[in-house]
């Protein structure tokens, strides 16, 4: 008896209800973590991109309002 035969006596409940609840409540902590690292990630990399397109900024207006005089 294979492990097609013993899902497919299953109750349609059991097979998409039960079954995800209960991998739900083991792995929950494991898909909230590494949620959690992915998202962060994304925010530390938007954070990265926000601070260097600043400093670009900065550094472009601080040259124009040096003139074309001071540029080598």
């Amino acid at each position: 008896m294979g492990m097609r035969e013993i899902v497919t006596d299953l109750p349609w409940w059991v097979k998409w209800v039960a079954v995800p609840l209960i991998a739900l409540a083991i792995f929950g902590g494991v898909i909230v973590s590494i949620l959690s690292v992915v998202v962060g990630l994304l925010f530390k990399a938007l954070v990265f991109v926000v601070v260097v397109a600043a400093l670009v900024f900065v550094v472009r207006k601080f040259k124009e309002s040096a003139g074309p005089g001071s540029q080598r």
